[in-house]
């Protein structure tokens, strides 16, 4: 009894050991409890945790700061300077005599600089339908505008004088002629410099044209009874062959090219969370998760075109001047090999860069697309005629091909968009057999440790 009297701990002691086990699970609660902590806790726990969040998010920032530099520099240097090279414009004479001659030395002789219009003289032998023949060449893209001084031009001018015609219309005397739809962002600009020079030369005949009067014996009944004659003897009307005048279409043939990439990143994303959620990440064979990742994307991408396509029928899209009711479903095809274009590059790179760092090819992939669609790749820097045979230039392309019937070259169109998709399942199938060699690699060491 004593010797128990002697070990038993005293009330003082016992209570003591009691008071420490409690601080012990109260802190231990505390550490443990959910949604109860500072940010700034002094624990090592906290300190932990908030060295890992900066850690991320401030090597997110600096790799965003990179990514500022190095890829939104593309999209940058492409609207920077442009236009950066000229476009070519032929001069057509079909007058032959002293207006078609005064107009095409003069309009020739301008330096284009590099925003402008190169000039060049182009015989009217090479039209024997006329102006219709001169059009469609423009419309098949041979060149991007004509000057023409129209047949008659001289003589009709010559034969207003003398019989000092009051209904004289000046402006039949020279056409403008361009394709707003084929660029309307390049079109916009160019029209104004072709019409600032046609104006400045009109002036300047129109000034000759009144000192040569100034001997003539009616240049007072002129200017009584035709005014126009003498204050503009010659001018020109423009000929706009496929106007931009669908505002909607500004949706789909730019803008809407980004969305589309969006929405292939949203399924790519769904497949692999699906993927990992069902566990067929590590379940299936390799032949198998191949299989299942290119047919999702496939039939996912098939009805999402559509619904796109829908949407675009809804705010009155047409689709049915160049093939009719055939042009639905040409667009729907089109949007849907876009989708599967930019997507299965996604879905590819995914598989490399995982969910964490695939964001960066993303903006990549959109800066560097975007850049080739905004002005025609003839005016900027060489660098970027990549975009010849990129999805978003390919797309924009066929789809200005089937709203405003310019050039059709859908056949190429939809070739380009075909061979990035057989390159896009090429490189998914690689790429998953590379990184499922490495897991069972890992697998197999983990194991024999």
């Amino acid at each position: 009894m004593s010797t128990f009297l002697a070990n038993r701990p005293t009330s003082a002691s016992f209570d003591d050991t009691a008071s420490e086990a409690t601080v012990h699970d109260k802190a231990t609660s505390y550490k443990a409890a959910p949604f109860s902590s500072d940010f700034f806790e002094k624990s090592a726990e906290a300190s932990a945790a908030r060295s890992v969040y900066l850690k991320t998010v401030i090597g997110g920032v600096v790799a965003l700061s990179v990514v500022i530099f190095a890829v939104f520099s593309i999209y940058w240097g492409s609207v920077w300077s442009s236009p950066h090279h000229t476009l070519p414009g032929w001069i057509v004479d079909f007058d032959g005599g002293a207006v078609g001659q005064t107009v095409s030395q003069a309009l020739s002789s301008i330096d284009a600089g590099r925003n402008g219009i190169s000039w060049a003289v182009v015989s009217a032998s090479q039209f024997p339908d006329g102006i219709a023949q001169l059009e469609d060449a423009i419309l098949q893209e041979k060149t991007w505008y004509a000057v023409a001084i129209n047949s008659g031009a001289t003589a009709n001018l010559t034969s207003a004088v003398s019989a000092v015609d009051g209904s004289y219309v000046s402006s039949k005397a020279i056409t403008f002629i361009g394709s707003e739809a084929r660029n309307e962002n390049i079109y916009r600009i160019h029209k104004t410099i072709a019409t600032a020079q046609l104006d400045a030369i009109t002036h300047h005949f129109a000034l000759q044209f009144i000192a040569n009067l100034s001997t003539s014996a009616n240049t007072a009944t002129l200017l009584s009874s035709a005014p126009q004659l003498v204050a503009r003897p010659i001018y020109y009307t423009v000929a706009n062959l496929r106007p931009f005048d669908v505002p909607v279409a500004s949706a789909v043939t730019f803008v809407g090219l980004i969305y589309l990439v969006i929405l292939s990143f949203f399924v790519v994303m769904l497949a692999a969370t699906a993927r990992e959620a069902s566990g067929f990440e590590t379940r299936l064979s390799l032949g198998s998760i191949i299989r299942l990742r290119l047919t999702t994307s496939a039939v996912a991408y098939f009805f999402i075109a559509l619904i796109y396509t829908l949407l675009s029928r809804a705010f009155q899209l047409p689709f049915d001047r160049r093939f009719g009711s055939a042009g639905f479903v040409i667009f729907w095809m089109l949007n849907w090999l876009g989708m599967l274009a930019c997507g299965l590059a996604l879905e590819a790179m995914l598989t490399l860069l995982t969910q964490r760092f695939v964001p960066f090819f993303l903006i990549l992939w959109i800066i560097s697309n975007v850049s080739t669609s905004v002005f025609p790749i003839q005016v900027l820097p060489h660098v970027y005629r990549y975009g010849y045979m990129f999805p978003f230039y390919t797309v924009s392309r066929a789809i200005r091909a089937i709203i405003f019937e310019t050039k059709n070259d859908l056949g190429l169109n939809f070739g380009v968009l075909i061979a990035w998709v057989v390159l896009s399942c090429g490189t998914v199938a690689l790429f998953q057999w590379f990184v499922r060699r490495r897991a069972v690699k890992a697998g197999s060491k983990t194991v024999e440790v």
